[in-house]
């Protein structure tokens, strides 16, 4: 009788652990789109993802890393020259991201619902500019992809240029809280 309990718990830990998943981020092959919009426009672009990886168990992320390196933000609505350069100069400046002095942002996952019909909803915090806030997303899988759609309160970080929470009579200068990440995973 032990023995067979004992048979019973070693085959429902090997069962858990086999359904368990760590999953490392194909960086080349993964992509994050920025959009940022202003009065009377937007603009938009990408950024690379420099490390990832998730941990997935019984088909629910229970937890997940990602690193960003900001120092590799573009613009895609601009063509080459003198305006891009400018635009991503100021994203760059202290005006926004201070990539300088913070040139990487964070994403840890801290939990997920369970994906049913390949979609689930993420809790994380993000951290920008040394700034951590919880963060709540949806994400769809299918199988080692994985994607969705972020949208970030960038005054929550202390990027303020052109907010009109923070300063009045910008007229067609103010540029929106919201940004959205656009992103799309490939998993190893």
């Amino acid at each position: 009788m032990k023995t067979n309990l004992l048979v019973l718990v070693f085959v429902a830990l090997a069962i858990g652990t086999a359904s368990a998943q760590e999953l490392n981020v194909d960086t080349p092959k993964s992509v994050l789109k920025w959009n940022g919009k202003k009065v009377g426009g937007e603009h938009y672009g990408k950024i690379t993802l420099k490390e990832g990886s998730l941990k997935v168990n019984n088909d629910k992320i229970e937890n997940g890393v990602f690193v960003i390196d900001m120092k590799s933000i573009t613009s895609d609505d601009l063509p080459a020259g003198d305006l891009n350069a400018s635009l991503v100069g100021h994203l760059k400046s202290d005006d926004f991201f201070g990539v300088e002095k913070y040139p990487e942002a964070t994403l840890e996952i801290t939990n997920s619902t369970t994906f049913v019909n390949g979609k689930a909803t993420v809790t994380g915090n993000l951290t920008i500019k040394g700034i951590t806030n919880e963060i709540v997303f949806d994400v769809t899988r299918e199988g080692y992809f994985f994607s969705t759609l972020v949208t970030v309160d960038r005054s929550l970080y202390n990027v303020r240029y052109g907010s009109g929470k923070f300063f009045a009579n910008l007229g067609d200068k103010t540029i929106n809280d919201e940004f959205t990440l656009d992103v799309k995973l490939v998993m190893k």
